[in-house]
């Protein structure tokens, strides 16, 4: 084998590792750069998970104005709406908010909303103590239903944020949710 034969050999060798490599990598990236989201606030994104409300001094020197947005994704025909638009809070404060949802189809369905925060810095300083966003919302075919949410602004917000925008983007999760109950239902036979 020739010299030059060996060394196409080596070449092409450490090409097909290095495409093993990136698209193992690739895959990678999706939970990556979850994690990065949640401990960076980055994208907006909120936690998934409850705050604990410990007592704080409230900073009542500061009001911090908290707007609420609502939409459907494409598919799910609720309405979906928060009972206010906006509340001003005090950092260290805790504020419930109401959202309403109605299920004006003839079928029952589950739906998950999905919140994001503008400006992406805000999110490291929301903390939502309740949430209906921290589970699936099943609705009955013309039910309708309240939905709160508890939270408070950490008080180590920075001075230049003094208006931020909690959004909620409702999903469509009957398919996925009557697929993993049918699964779990065959697990436990």
């Amino acid at each position: 084998m020739s010299e030059h034969h060996q060394n196409n050999s080596i070449l092409v060798k450490r090409l097909l590792l290095t495409v093993a490599g990136m698209f193992a990598f690739g895959f990678a990236l999706v939970p990556l750069y979850d994690v990065f989201c949640e401990v960076t606030g980055f994208n907006g994104r909120t936690s998934n998970e409850a705050a604990t409300y410990e007592m704080v001094e409230v900073d009542e020197s500061r009001t911090i104005r908290v707007q609420f947005l609502t939409r459907n994704a494409k598919g799910i025909p609720w309405k979906f709406e928060s009972s206010v638009k906006e509340v001003r809070i005090h950092p260290g404060e805790t504020k419930v908010v109401n959202f309403l949802a109605a299920n004006p189809t003839q079928s029952d369905m589950i739906a998950q909303a999905i919140p994001s925060v503008a400006p992406a810095e805000a999110s490291l300083y929301l903390n939502k103590v309740e949430c209906f966003c921290f589970n699936q919302q099943p609705l009955t075919a013309g039910a309708n239903t309240k939905m709160p949410m508890q939270f408070y602004v950490d008080p180590d917000i920075p001075e230049h944020i003094t208006t931020f925008t909690l959004s909620y983007t409702l999903y469509d999760v009957t398919a996925q949710s009557s697929q993993s109950f049918k699964d779990e239902q065959k697990e436990t036979e």
